[in-house]
């Protein structure tokens, strides 16, 4: 990981240490369990590899726009200013729970153009996008966990962004890995009962995440 041009910092290695600490709560915290694992590991089951590939992209861009925030003094503002987290909670509660009643109200039985096609790999991005960029933990979880790995003498929120593409790429790797376990498990849950299933309990997973989000705080 060499210098980037233009900033005021050296490379991650600079104290590798304190990154390798990085790296392991990172990790950790990438494979914790969470709507983002539920929405890839559902989407890569029922609906195919290119949709959940897409639905993780849309999730790590959220990411990347979150990490861009957070530099920016967004994420500082959503931990301070109890009016606008509210707001953004709100928003991001209600997308979830709008997400997982349709999927309760109306599972599908099939997965054939007859009955109910998967849905647009577009749809899926956008759908993964919005999941993120709607829940604003991700911003305080960015302003408040990533300056504790910034090196000394170093430019926080540059270091920032640098270490929230880290966890970009660590959750890109965690989605592949998911995605390719879930494709052998995929071809025997296509049945229609087992679609029925899936759905409503991802379905009520994507409420219980809107309800748990709807009734946090910011600190």
């Amino acid at each position: 990981m060499g210098v980037l041009v233009g900033t005021c910092y050296t490379p991650a290695v600079a104290d590798l240490p304190l990154f390798l600490a990085f790296l392991a709560a990172a990790s950790i915290l990438t494979v914790t369990p969470g709507v983002d694992t539920a929405m890839v590991l559902r989407t890569a089951t029922v609906d195919g590899r290119r949709p959940a590939i897409l639905a993780g992209l849309g999730i790590t861009v959220g990411c990347l726009i979150w990490g861009g925030a957070v530099s920016l003094g967004l994420g500082a503002l959503l931990k301070a200013s109890e009016l606008a987290y509210t707001i953004v909670k709100i928003v991001g509660a209600a997308y979830l729970c709008w997400l997982g009643a349709k999927l309760l109200i109306a599972p599908r039985t099939a997965l054939d153009p007859g009955q109910a096609a998967p849905p647009a790999g577009g749809d899926a991005f956008i759908r993964g996008l919005l999941t993120n960029l709607l829940n604003p933990k991700i911003g305080v979880f960015y302003v408040t966990f990533l300056p504790q790995f910034v090196p000394a003498h170093i430019d926080v929120a540059r270091y920032s962004f640098f270490l929230a593409c880290v966890h970009v790429l660590l959750t890109l790797i965690w989605f592949a890995a998911l995605i390719a376990a879930a494709m052998p498990l995929g071809r025997l849950l296509r049945r229609p009962s087992a679609i029925r299933r899936l759905d409503r309990l991802t379905g009520g997973v994507f409420i219980a995440f809107g309800i748990k989000l709807a009734t946090s705080s910011a600190r």
